[in-house]
């Protein structure tokens, strides 16, 4: 869990996110007031955010799954790159973070695009699949529990549509996972998931190092 590029020195990032991030008032806010919660290195980079709302961007992204939403900063960000017919599908378990999601989801003029769902995650996801949604999302991110990212990415594959975009996040740790003394559950489930997602001929894959690195996976 980060919310800066790990391994980037303070007056890199310092320069980058003058001159490389266009952060809006509103996203700045939500994320300062989300820096000072239990919890807050959950939220994504500012970086990472311009990252990803640049690919709902470019690919014109109609449709997006949310697994793990926490206080809204990724589905603000994604959500204000999208067209104002949009439909935006968010899975998380607590009423008290997406509470605040919802508030600036309001203020960005997202509450008509945006389905919360709370409850466990596979759930969610397995209705979705039993009410006919597979493959009819172009973009999903997974950034939730990650014992249980297996279990996500065989379901999200199944509701992503062919050229759609899966992102997952935290897949380097911190570096966790190229240390071999490191084998608690989290850690050895994001290794399991890297080393399976690097064989999967359904997929085209890139591992990029921002935030606390994303999987971009693309569905054949």
């Amino acid at each position: 869990m980060a919310n800066r590029s790990m391994g980037v020195p303070d007056d890199v990032l310092e320069y980058l996110l003058g001159v490389g991030v266009r952060e809006s008032e509103l996203l700045a806010r939500l994320r300062a007031e989300t820096a000072e919660l239990p919890g807050s290195s959950m939220q994504i980079a500012p970086e990472q955010g311009s990252f990803m709302a640049l690919i709902a961007e470019l690919m014109q992204a109609r449709s997006y799954l949310e697994v793990g939403t926490f206080t809204g900063y990724s589905s603000t960000a994604v959500g204000m790159a999208m067209p104002s017919d949009a439909r935006i599908v968010c899975c998380d378990t607590s009423e008290e973070w997406t509470n605040i999601a919802i508030d600036y989801w309001a203020e960005a003029g997202l509450t008509d695009l945006v389905e919360l769902r709370l409850g466990p995650a596979i759930l969610t996801l397995d209705s979705l699949l039993t009410e006919g949604a597979e493959e009819s999302f172009d973009l999903a991110f997974i950034d939730a529990d990650k014992s249980r990212l297996g279990a996500y990415y065989d379901r999200v594959l199944r509701l992503v549509r062919v050229g759609g975009l899966i992102m997952i996040d935290n897949v380097l740790w911190g570096g966790r996972v190229a240390d071999p003394t490191e084998s608690d559950s989290d850690t050895t489930a994001i290794r399991e998931l890297n080393e399976s997602l690097v064989l999967d001929d359904r997929i085209s894959i890139s591992m990029v190092p921002i935030g606390d690195g994303l999987t971009l996976a693309r569905k054949r």
